[in-house]
């Protein structure tokens, strides 16, 4: 069994900072991308950022781009997610994700339904 676990949410005020963590665990498996995704009360699960495992590309939603940044551990197996000079609006349940299929150097992966593990979610709250 495949296990992502997330650590690192909170309450931050607008302006600041928080690090988020995903540990990958559990049966071995080729991760061909780990990414984030968030979702706001009432709204669908959007997607924030992944990394290639192979080469380390990354990829983010234009909301985010500038702000947050994604980076890895390979030795940990873990990703994490630095996000700056937050916004109310990032206030979201924001999960890890893993893709075990392979991928396209030309493909985006921005869809939920591209990834094939998740973690349980991280809760972060922007206040003004």
């Amino acid at each position: 069994q495949v296990q992502l676990v997330e650590s690192g949410g909170g309450l931050v005020q607008a302006g600041g900072s928080l690090r988020l963590s995903c540990a990958a665990s559990g049966r071995t498996f080729s991760k061909n991308a780990m990414g984030w995704f968030r979702q706001a009360p009432g709204k669908e699960r959007e997607f924030v950022t992944y990394t290639r495992w192979s080469d380390g590309a990354t990829y983010y939603a234009d909301s985010v781009k500038g702000r947050f940044t994604i980076s890895r551990d390979n030795a940990k197996n873990t990703v994490y997610l630095q996000m700056d000079t937050l916004k109310p609006e990032d206030t979201a349940v924001y999960y890890c994700a893993a893709r075990r299929r392979l991928m396209t150097i030309s493909g985006r992966y921005v869809y939920p339904s591209d990834y094939d593990y998740w973690g349980q979610g991280t809760q972060v709250t922007v206040s003004s």
